[in-house]
């Protein structure tokens, strides 16, 4: 793999500013007014970060790519620092109306309103850390993510994301994957606390049941509303509402 060019090379109007925080001050300044921005001292022109008004944003981190000209962004929750938005682009100035309307507390759709090559994850916004509403903000993250999905098994996955969301017993679990394999917690992140067993979704558009990661010890089966009904058979009893995870 070819070694990337330095960042100045690449960034030489950033370079010239002395970081990327200033640079986008610059911006910012031009037609948004000023921005709470940090930089990292290790990587002035790499990396930056702009604080919210909101308690429950962590501030949106703020990246330059290493190979071509191009910065990616992505905005937090602090609860368990799962991405509320993502995106990247070539335009600074679109970076700095992100961040500013990031930082003014914007509701989400505001945001990919301003900047409209940020992405929604789906997940919405939980002030308070109530883990029910954390895990309604997960699955409807997932929903997204599957819908959104251009694999070729995308249906099959998306059927299984589907079908268990349907089932009020494993929707009142916080669900996870690992390589496209659903799993469920009775925790949320950042500390999993794994229940029951877990849901794949094969290539060839049938539905596995495992004990455990991406075994499928307990059947296979044509449908996902199939493998669902199993896998909720094979949930321990007494579960109470989740928790939040550490």
């Amino acid at each position: 793999m070819p070694t990337p060019p330095e960042l100045s090379v690449l960034y030489p109007d950033i370079a010239a500013r002395g970081s990327l925080a200033a640079a986008l001050l610059a911006e910012a300044d031009s037609c948004l007014g000023t921005l709470p921005l940090t930089y990292s001292e290790l990587a002035p022109l790499g990396h930056a970060a702009v604080a919210s008004t909101l308690p429950h944003r962590e501030p949106l981190a703020i990246s330059a790519w290493s190979h071509e000209r191009r910065w990616s962004i992505r905005g937090e929750e602090p609860f368990q620092g799962m991405a509320l938005i993502e995106g990247s682009t070539d335009d600074l100035a679109e970076v700095a109306r992100a961040a500013r309307a990031w930082s003014d507390g914007s509701p989400l759709d505001d945001i990919r309103e301003a900047a409209p090559f940020v992405r929604l994850t789906g997940r919405f916004e939980v002030s308070d850390g109530d883990p029910a509403r954390l895990t309604e903000s997960e699955w409807q993250g997932m929903r997204r993510e599957a819908a959104e999905l251009e694999y070729a098994w995308r249906e099959a996955y998306r059927n299984l994301i589907e079908a268990a969301h349907a089932e009020p017993a494993l929707r009142a679990l916080y669900p996870f994957t690992s390589h496209w394999a659903l799993r469920f917690s009775t925790t949320t992140r950042p500390r999993l606390t794994v229940v029951g067993p877990c849901l794949s979704a094969n290539s060839d558009g049938t539905y596995g049941v495992g004990h455990g990661f991406v075994s499928q010890d307990l059947g296979q089966f044509v449908t996902a509303r199939e493998a669902v009904d199993v896998a909720v058979r094979r949930l321990p009893s007494g579960l109470g509402p989740t928790t939040l995870g550490g």
